[in-house]
């Protein structure tokens, strides 16, 4: 029975050591998968890092576009303008040296006819106003006129002509605009007319 005792002893031994031995193995694939994370974590810290500076970089870069566009967009604008000013310049060299009027109209009008010509291919157009209905939209009413010749709420005269860019407005006419004479003004003017 000792023999028996001290066997079954040695295969609880036995047994324990090979749980042990699986326990130790356990932990080490543990530390070893530990380990791995810890890579594949510091390796995706990396690249998010990178991936922080390069869209860093780019949003850097964007600005710069950007703010060079900005800098420079007119810059085709202004060289067409150079002509307009060239044209000013001959306007009054000739109004010096000839000492008449009509160069000097002349050359405005040219002017004028080049600073069109530079709007229009910029699609930048005026707006037709004298005679239109009243849109506040597109016009700035000044002050109102009665009129009988005129229908009410209509354009009698345009004191500034409004402009759209690619069809949005960037500068509204500025305009009279007719009403209809009340009964009050109507009577002062036959009396007016009465008396006289």
């Amino acid at each position: 029975m000792a023999k028996k005792e001290h066997k079954i002893k040695d295969e609880s031994k036995q047994e324990m050591e090979d749980k042990k031995e699986k326990i130790k193995d356990i932990q080490e694939e543990k530390e070893l998968g530990t380990h791995e994370l810890k890579a594949l974590i510091d390796a995706e810290k990396d690249r998010a890092l990178r991936l922080t500076a390069e869209f860093d970089n780019y949003k850097k870069r964007t600005a710069k576009e950007i703010q060079d566009y900005k800098r420079f967009a007119n810059e085709t604008l202004l060289k067409q303008l150079l002509s307009v000013v060239d044209n000013l310049e001959r306007a009054i060299d000739t109004a010096k040296q000839n000492k008449d009027d009509k160069g000097i109209i002349d050359g405005v009008k040219m002017t004028h006819k080049e600073i069109l010509r530079i709007f229009e291919s910029f699609e930048v157009k005026p707006l037709k106003s004298e005679g239109e209905i009243f849109d506040p939209k597109f016009h700035q009413a000044v002050t109102q006129e009665e009129s009988e010749s005129h229908p009410d709420n209509t354009i009698i005269k345009e004191l500034q002509k409004g402009y759209t860019l690619h069809g949005r407005l960037i500068r509204p006419s500025m305009v009279i605009v007719s009403k209809k004479k009340s009964k009050e003004t109507k009577n002062s003017e036959e009396l007016t007319e009465n008396t006289k």
